[in-house]
């Protein structure tokens, strides 16, 4: 497999393909292995997990390892700072440590997992790009037996690392920056609702499904090919000054609970654009039924 500068576990690339993970895994510093795969509507990941996952990796959950309790925050807002904390030293996360995360195939569950550990100053994080089904399909092992790892020391020493939108901020970002729907194309516009109490999409958002970033693999665009999708979104070219700050960005992403949407944030990362979150996303949007929804194919 050709090198690439965006595989790695050393923080300074956000994923990690299937040959350097099983380097790394045997190595003098391996890295603590994170299984977070779920489905929509089930079945439940740990099903998942139990029926075959990497050798040594520990399932997180995302309904309570990485979310709280659904309401006015969306259907996956933010968990606790003490239960995300508990979830990662049960897995083994050492403070400062090196940590692979993976789901299905196409990382749009694990990339929760990687903005959250972003989020609470944890740099040493990777995605296994193109997820257990490329690890399987790579013919490496794959085990039934769930670790007993040695507790990690992680903690979280400051949140907000990564920026987020609160609704009025996403309102605002969505008139007068780059707020991208990470939700199919037929549910921005309105045509289906499957789980969340209107039809349509914020106004203003751009239309950007977060299967657009990756391949018929699973495994990400290039960082070319994912900056001439964001360009072809009206979205400025890499490295261009966007004026914006962590307090004020203007770039940002929202889907229907926040979980994909960090799929799009680490997909403009990989595109040379900072990205800001919208952790409650359409289910909070919506949560509010005076809350304006627009529909159809334009922005509205």
């Amino acid at each position: 497999m050709t090198s690439d500068p965006r595989h790695n576990v050393t923080g300074s690339g956000p994923l990690i393909d299937t040959a350097a993970l099983a380097a790394a895994l045997d190595s003098a510093e391996p890295p603590a292995l994170l299984d977070v795969r779920w489905t929509l509507g089930g079945p439940p990941g740990i099903e998942s997990y139990q029926a075959g996952h990497l050798p040594g990796a520990s399932f997180i959950d995302l309904d309570t390892d990485l979310a709280g309790p659904p309401g006015r925050g969306g259907r996956h807002p933010l968990p606790d700072v003490v239960v995300f904390e508990a979830a990662m030293r049960r897995a083994g996360v050492r403070d400062g440590g090196p940590v692979v995360v993976y789901d299905d195939g196409d990382s749009t569950i694990a990339a929760r997992l990687w903005w959250m550990l972003r989020f609470h100053g944890h740099d040493r994080v990777a995605v296994l790009d193109g997820g257990f089904r490329g690890w399987a399909a790579a013919g490496l092992p794959v085990s039934k037996t769930a670790p007993d790892p040695v507790p990690g020391d992680f903690r979280v020493v400051t949140a907000g690392a990564m920026p987020v939108l609160d609704d009025e901020a996403a309102a605002r970002l969505a008139r007068s920056g780059f707020l991208l729907d990470a939700r199919a194309a037929e549910r921005y516009r309105g045509e289906t609702e499957p789980i969340d109490a209107a039809a349509g999409h914020i106004p203003g958002a751009i239309c950007a499904p977060t299967r657009d970033n990756v391949g018929p693999d699973g495994r990400f665009l290039t960082a070319a090919e994912l900056a001439a999708r964001f360009a072809d979104l009206g979205l400025p070219g890499p490295g261009t000054d966007l004026a914006g700050s962590p307090a004020a960005p203007v770039v940002g992403a929202y889907c229907g609970s926040g979980v994909t949407a960090a799929h799009e944030v680490l997909a403009l990362h990989l595109a040379g654009l900072p990205a800001a979150l919208y952790v409650g996303s359409w289910s909070g949007w919506t949560f509010d039924p005076d809350r304006p929804v627009a529909t159809g194919p334009d922005r509205g």
